[in-house]
């Protein structure tokens, strides 16, 4: 079960199962791909490199399923009920075959990488099994199975990065899009498979990063996140152990990229997504600090408030560690934004210790979280170490204690930001009204406004006048008034 709070856009959606159908045109006699995403951001994200090589290779897109040659269903394995929503569209589709043979499907992703013998063989619900390193692999693959042959591969990489390949943009607005700077995860954490199902941590070459985020801005992007499981582990030149590869080349850490990225155009925004509390250090602050179009939100992901749960999860760092990096968070940017993941229920969690993850929420304060009841996943450190003890009604409880006191703290810290004016970069329609915008600032907020006659993709200045959930409500402003009164970039 996983629980989220507040109205987050997908590039937040960071362990969620949610899904979303590729959207495009199809014609003649090309074969048509129908391309499902569930889960992280990262999918996402892949599921536009993934359209990106069957596009070269003559596929067109189609919003219908039923009219596919190809479909592909981009998994997630991070949560249990994931799992499930998945299996279940995978039996859908299989009733689906029956009616059309020659359709094939392929599973993608983290279930392709964990289950591909059971999904391909035991269960018969695909006839291709493709995990994350293979992606250019899908033509030939296509190709295989249309012969009749059941078709895998999921071999792991230490090199794939997909640097060079162009992703065909899925997203509804053409403001906001995703920039994957890096792949797979070298942290161990005992309740995680992301180890297991997208292999060793690479980073990709930060020109290649800087080139694709210049490309976005002609096409009228404003608004970039880049990605990562841990985007503050990010470097250039540096071999796992620190030492420099070729002395030629510059090395590169995140904040070294951040600013890189910054200097794209002081008109492109620039959000992250994963950072990791062992790793996030002053200078990424500091760079965060010193350029406005670098937005002042961090999502830092607590799990636990408590060290020994924090030592059994393995997660790297202990309660005081985290604490000492959102007090430099505080210091450095006083008004920065701050969200986390929170997991109730992890195996031998005491009374005690949830209460410790209670107490630490309410020294934070966060403006947003994801919290979740511990989900045991197969394979993982937790499963083989330690006993899932604590029963699903008491997980439950303490879940929505959580839920409870970060709804408490979201409504507070959102009302917080109502009086000043903001600039806002506009991301569509509001979902309750066509007489209404919607776009968020800095601190990610969102805000709702009058149209008039501004446009998507645009920024504007807006009052924020009141407060509604975790939504700002505001009036626009002229840029004069804006600078002569002071505004939150």
């Amino acid at each position: 079960m996983s629980v989220r709070e507040g109205e987050q856009t997908i590039d937040e959606t960071r362990q969620g199962e949610s899904f979303a159908p590729i959207t495009g045109e199809s014609s003649g006699e090309s074969r048509k791909l129908y391309l499902e995403s569930y889960g992280c951001a990262m999918n996402f994200s892949d599921s536009e490199i993934v359209v990106s090589i069957l596009s070269d290779a003559g596929f067109v897109t189609t919003q219908d399923a039923d009219e596919a040659d190809l479909v592909l269903i981009n998994t997630c394995s991070i949560r249990d009920n994931a799992e499930k929503r998945i299996r279940n569209r995978l039996q859908h589709l299989k009733r689906q075959k029956r009616l059309k043979p020659a359709l094939k499907i392929g599973i993608l992703g983290c279930m392709a990488e964990r289950l591909r013998d059971q999904l391909l063989e035991e269960e018969q619900l695909v006839d291709m099994v493709v995990g994350p390193d293979a992606y250019r692999d899908l033509p030939r693959l296509f190709e295989e199975v249309s012969t009749g042959q059941k078709a895998v591969n999921t071999l792991l990489s230490r090199e794939e990065t997909y640097a060079e390949i162009e992703p065909v943009r899925l997203d509804k607005n053409g403001v906001t899009s995703f920039v994957s700077i890096m792949r797979g995860c070298d942290n161990m954490c005992t309740f995680c498979v992301v180890p297991f199902t997208r292999g060793r941590e690479r980073s990709r070459d930060p020109q290649s990063i800087v080139a694709e985020c210049h490309t976005l801005f002609e096409k009228g992007y404003r608004e970039v996140t880049l990605l990562g499981q841990n985007v503050d582990s990010y470097k250039w030149n540096l071999d796992n152990k620190g030492q420099v590869k070729d002395p030629a080349v510059p090395v590169v850490r995140f904040a070294d990229l951040l600013i890189l990225v910054a200097a794209v155009n002081p008109d492109l925004r620039v959000r992250f997504s994963t950072s990791h509390p062992k790793d996030m250090t002053d200078d990424v602050l500091l760079a965060m600090a010193s350029h406005t179009n670098l937005c002042k939100y961090i999502h830092l992901p607590v799990q636990s408030g408590n060290s020994d749960v924090l030592k059994r999860m393995n997660r790297g760092y202990t309660r005081e560690w985290y604490l000492d990096r959102v007090a430099a968070i505080r210091r450095i940017m006083p008004a920065c934004a701050i969200s986390t993941d929170v997991i109730s229920g992890f195996c031998g969690e005491t009374l005690a210790e949830h209460e410790s993850t209670l107490s630490l929420m309410r020294e934070v304060r966060y403006d947003m979280a994801f919290m979740f009841k511990y989900s045991e996943r197969p394979r993982t450190l937790a499963e083989r170490k330690f006993e899932d003890d604590v029963t699903d009604e008491e997980k439950g409880r303490r879940l929505q204690e959580v839920i409870d006191l970060q709804s408490s703290h979201a409504r507070a810290r959102i009302t917080d930001q109502v009086g000043p004016i903001y600039k806002v970069l506009i991301e569509g329609t509001s979902r309750k009204s066509e007489d209404e915008l919607f776009g968020r600032n800095t601190f990610n907020g969102v805000l709702v406004f009058a149209r008039g006659q501004h446009q998507v993709g645009q920024y504007v200045f807006v009052r924020a006048s009141s407060a509604t959930g975790v939504t700002l409500h505001g009036e626009v402003v002229s840029e004069a008034i804006a600078n002569e009164e002071g505004y939150v970039e």
